[in-house]
């Protein structure tokens, strides 16, 4: 995408109702007020909040929340220009139970408050195969406690991804760290009692992969 594009997708950002772009000292700093509040103050209910991590285009987060208008949904990514294309469709559709906030995942406790979340989705982040990178991956033991703070007790996790090295190094941790594994796939289209969600709902990338063929994992969990 050409840098001007980029621009115009950022101005229009700061247009839209749904997206919340605070600054890194705002949320460093713990001075983020919709902490706690994003009930109260964004969606004015008080139904269950489902974040979608490293969200991308935004397209699972917009299909979430046509599926389920009675569930809150934030698709949560740094790159503020790939999401705009969901928080554009959402107004569009008036959609009014999906946002969109550009953080980083590793300040996620910094925008939201202990219990706050019902559910969280990791869809097909990147596996950060190399070791130097692991520090990065969004299932290794730093992030889940993270993922630990904001959840409710009994709180979920998703994880759905095209690589078997994320699928198997998670899966791997899971059982290592006593987590509850509720449901594990390694081929989640050839295989049936996967939740109705996980294959109705297909992003853009996702289709590409099914085209060539490419297995798509999914771990349902529970961290203990």
């Amino acid at each position: 995408m050409g840098s001007k594009n980029k621009l115009k997708r950022f101005k229009e950002n700061e247009t839209f109702s749904n997206v919340y772009q605070p600054s890194r000292e705002e949320v460093i700093n713990d001075a983020l007020s919709l902490k706690g509040n994003w009930n109260k103050e964004v969606f004015k209910n008080n139904n269950p909040i489902v974040l979608e991590l490293g969200c991308g285009k935004g397209e699972y987060s917009v299909e979430l929340a046509r599926r389920y208008p009675d569930t809150n949904f934030i698709g949560i990514d740094i790159k503020g220009s790939r999401f705009w294309r969901g928080a554009k469709t959402a107004i569009e559709d008036h959609l009014p139970n999906v946002a969109f906030l550009r953080t980083q995942i590793e300040l996620i406790e910094n925008c939201f408050a202990q219990g706050e979340v019902d559910e969280i989705w990791i869809t097909f982040p990147d596996p950060q195969i190399k070791y130097k990178r692991t520090k990065h991956r969004l299932t290794n033991e730093e992030f889940l406690a993270r993922y630990k703070n904001i959840l409710k007790p009994e709180g979920i996790i998703n994880l759905k991804t095209d690589s078997e090295f994320m699928h198997g190094y998670t899966l791997g941790l899971l059982h290592g760290a006593g987590h509850k594994v509720l449901y594990a796939n390694h081929n989640v289209y050839r295989n049936e009692g996967a939740p109705e969600v996980v294959t109705a709902i297909q992003t853009f990338y996702e289709s590409q992969y099914l085209e060539q063929n490419k297995p798509i994992t999914y771990i349902k969990f529970q961290l203990k």
